[in-house]
């Protein structure tokens, strides 16, 4: 399914490049290091984290985008740094868990890794 689609269907705020890729699958962690190791390329990613790590992790791991929850304030610098390396970073008010639902109903899954 391609971000632009599950942009519009869950009504997510776009804060950096909104890149028209086929999102492959869901990965939801905290941890930077459990991302680099466990996600495959293509995820969305879900995270609380907001740093400017996180641009640098999902260029490593080749992510679809950042997906922000809990309506996480996300720094300038970390917007900025996400529109130079073309990185999506989207955000939303709703829980994780409230969007992990949505998105199977959108009909993605989660990462089988």
């Amino acid at each position: 399914m391609k971000l632009n689609t599950i942009v519009e269907k869950l009504g997510l705020e776009v804060l950096s490049n909104l890149e028209d890729v086929e999102v492959e699958g869901v990965f939801i962690s905290d941890m930077l290091s459990d991302v680099m190791s466990s996600a495959n390329p293509g995820d969305l990613w879900l995270t609380v984290q907001t740093h400017k790590n996180v641009v640098s992790a999902t260029n490593l791991v080749d992510l679809s985008a950042i997906l922000i929850t809990h309506g996480k304030h996300v720094p300038e610098e970390t917007v900025e740094l996400a529109k130079r390396f073309n990185v999506s970073i989207l955000r939303s008010e709703l829980s994780t868990f409230d969007l992990v639902y949505k998105l199977v109903e959108v009909g993605l899954k989660p990462n089988q890794k």
